[in-house]
């Protein structure tokens, strides 16, 4: 199976933040989602990717390239959307054509004009007058206007109207449809991830705590719930994180630990539990 991304031991050392040793791949013809806390260092590793800040150290390949040596003939090949956008605010949707095609060598007007109408851009408004879910639908036009195999997207879903959202999810859905085609995508809106995301990568305070198949990341990991006294040192001690009532406690643990918490309530979990509790260790009272 061929890895569209592929990134080993990679390093970013800030003065107040360290990304340390982070190592994950994604396959040809999937999406995955990157996740983790705010400050985590999703951000800096896409920005890392796509070779907007240099790396302290460790490897990083993109659809096979070197993300540093190759990094033109990359940017040819994928595409790439922010949590805001990048354009000129006073240039018209068609002048956004003009200024960013001229920057690829496959930049295809047609496809371009065909998704602005697609998803109701007016040629002549100006990227100021556009609404956020607007703004965002201009720049995944522009990131599927010149055959990229590879979409990489930061939280492109955050403040979207859940319209807006579902139309970008059915976006990424069909732009992988041929097989040939992946999409990495950071977010924290978890739902994103149980609807479209088959890998999960999930980063925290810097440290990679999981990256595998969606399924394996929620099968991994189970809630359990008891009693205020209903608990040792023991199990505590083997809990990922716990959250304290004044009547019991329900805690995170690893699915393969369940034999040491048999006289406990056990349950399923989600990706927000596990995002939840695992954040600053999880522990806390309410």
């Amino acid at each position: 199976m061929n890895n569209d991304i592929e990134i080993r031991n990679l390093c970013k050392n800030f003065d107040s933040f360290k990304l340390n040793d982070i190592s994950f791949s994604l396959p040809q013809g999937y999406i995955m989602g990157l996740v983790g806390p705010n400050g985590a260092g999703k951000t800096t590793t896409i920005k890392l990717m796509l070779n907007m800040i240099q790396k302290t150290s460790g490897d990083i390949k993109i659809l096979g390239l070197d993300s540093v040596t190759d990094q033109n003939r990359i940017k040819e090949s994928i595409g790439a959307v922010f949590d805001t956008n990048y354009f000129v605010q006073d240039w018209t949707v068609n002048e956004v054509e003009r200024y960013i095609g001229m920057f690829y060598d496959t930049w295809d007007s047609a496809k371009y004009k065909s998704l602005t109408n697609k998803f109701g851009l007016n040629s002549d408004k100006k990227v100021k007058d556009l609404s956020r879910g607007m703004q965002m639908k201009l720049m995944v036009s522009c990131a599927l206007s010149h055959d990229a195999r590879l979409l990489i997207l930061d939280e492109p879903t955050s403040g979207l109207d859940p319209v807006a959202r579902e139309e970008l999810l059915d976006i990424m859905t069909e732009f992988i449809g041929d097989g040939k085609s992946s999409v990495l995508f950071s977010t924290h809106i978890t739902s994103d991830l149980d609807k479209i995301a088959d890998y999960i990568t999930f980063i925290n305070q810097g440290s990679l705590f999981y990256t595998g198949t969606k399924d394996d990341f929620i099968d991994g990991f189970r809630i359990v719930k008891g009693g205020k006294n209903d608990i040792t040192r023991e199990q505590e001690g083997k809990m990922i994180g716990i959250r304290k009532y004044s009547t019991g406690f329900e805690g995170l643990i690893k699915t393969e630990d369940l034999r040491y918490f048999v006289t406990l309530a056990c349950e399923p979990v989600s990706i927000d539990d596990i995002i939840v509790f695992t954040n600053r260790g999880g522990k806390c009272n309410d």
